[in-house]
């Protein structure tokens, strides 16, 4: 009997390699396989695309089959090998969503379609696990989940980091706020800039994940969402913990229409902020004000340069991040596309700390800028503060 197992196990690791062989070859002449391999018994719905065996050149993994203790032959399951399929991605998918369909998980997932899509290599730069798009061929093997030793750790990117240059800045005069949408165009660094005064949802991730990756950027609240929530809070605490990656600026009280205000008004609503943030920073908020709506005047530069916030900081890429897709909002790709395509040397990217896809698009951002030889600063940085 224990031939016999043996036998059958050997032949269906030969019936994979000559699959693997055949797909690989596609132009010889020989004749392929006489029967396609029978779908597991969990059938997908109806609505699934799912064809048998993949169409690729990738070879399809074999689970590696574990000898007992005893050094004697397993014994037979009465369970058959699981069989590669192609998926075919449809609308509303994700790679969560079709690991769970197929009983495995999103590193397996990955692993096995790697090569066909940079998106889901951690090696590649476009890395992303979170982009899938209808109509891709996914290699699924159901009910297969590989272990940490047969998924190599990612390898360190090869992509040197650019060096930085910033060739002197504009400053205010006169003790009229300074007016700017962007920093010196002959400079590589860019301004990563996080509005926060509305939805808070994914703020703290935001956070988290600028500084695991020491990416430096500015931040903009309203000092209301800090003295009121706990979340708002908090985003500043750790703003505060890294000072050499995050600047923090004045986005006024409850984010009123400046040019409605009086100067008297307008004052009151950056000392408020200033008075809320600067006890947990230990810095000031000044020179840094962003507008609420962007609405500014020469009335309003006045009264805000005046009190000490010489910069009156607009932007020259908007990803329109606040607003979800069901209002015509971006998607990730959008937001991506936006800011790559637009890009700058001294450029200044608004986005917001409860952006919809903001976190999502971030890794790709930011990889795009230093492949494309720029660097992400503060404010701070990038106006020689």
């Amino acid at each position: 009997m224990a031939s016999i197992v043996a036998s059958e196990r050997i032949h269906r690791r030969l019936a994979i390699a000559v699959l693997g062989v055949a797909l690989l070859v596609p132009g010889c002449g020989g004749p392929g396989p006489t029967a396609s391999p029978e779908p597991p018994a969990a059938t997908p719905s109806p609505s699934a695309s799912v064809t048998t065996p993949f169409p690729s050149n990738t070879a399809a993994p074999s689970p590696t089959e574990p000898s007992p203790s005893d050094g004697s032959s397993p014994s037979p399951t009465g369970v058959a090998s699981p069989t590669p399929l192609a998926y075919v991605v449809a609308p509303g998918d994700t790679l969560s969503s079709i690991a769970r369909r197929f009983s495995t998980d999103i590193r397996s997932l990955s692993y096995w379609n790697r090569d066909r899509y940079p998106s889901l290599d951690p090696d590649s730069p476009d890395y992303d696990p979170n982009k899938i798009v209808v109509g891709w061929q996914l290699l699924v093997v159901p009910g297969v989940v590989l272990s940490d030793a047969e998924i190599p750790t990612p390898r360190p990117t090869t992509t040197p980091a650019p060096t930085l240059t910033i060739p002197p800045a504009p400053t205010p005069t006169g003790g009229t706020s300074l007016l700017i949408s962007h920093g010196p165009r002959d400079s590589n660094a860019v301004a990563l800039t996080l509005d926060m005064g509305g939805r808070l949802d994914p703020a703290l991730d935001i956070m988290t994940w600028l500084v695991a990756n020491d990416v430096p950027a500015t931040i903009f609240p309203t000092g209301k969402i800090v003295s009121t929530t706990a979340v708002g809070k908090a985003v500043i605490e750790r703003a505060a913990a890294r000072p050499d990656l995050f600047s923090v600026g004045n986005h006024s009280w409850d984010h009123p229409n400046f040019t409605t205000l009086t100067p008297a008004q307008m004052v009151d609503q950056l000392e408020r902020t200033e008075a809320v943030i600067e006890p947990i920073t230990g810095r000031s908020t000044r020179p840094w004000f962003r507008p609420p709506y962007g609405a500014q005047n020469a009335t309003v530069r006045t009264a805000v340069g005046g009190a000490g916030w010489s910069y009156t900081v607009m932007w020259d890429i908007d990803t329109i991040d606040w607003k979800p897709e069901s209002d015509g909002g971006p998607t990730t790709d959008d937001i991506v596309a936006k800011v790559l395509s637009r890009v700058q040397g001294g450029s200044i990217v608004l986005m917001h700390l409860g952006g919809y896809h903001t976190l999502e698009a971030l890794p790709r951002i930011v990889e795009g800028l230093r492949a494309r030889g720029f660097v992400p600063v503060t404010l701070d940085r990038m106006f020689g503060r």
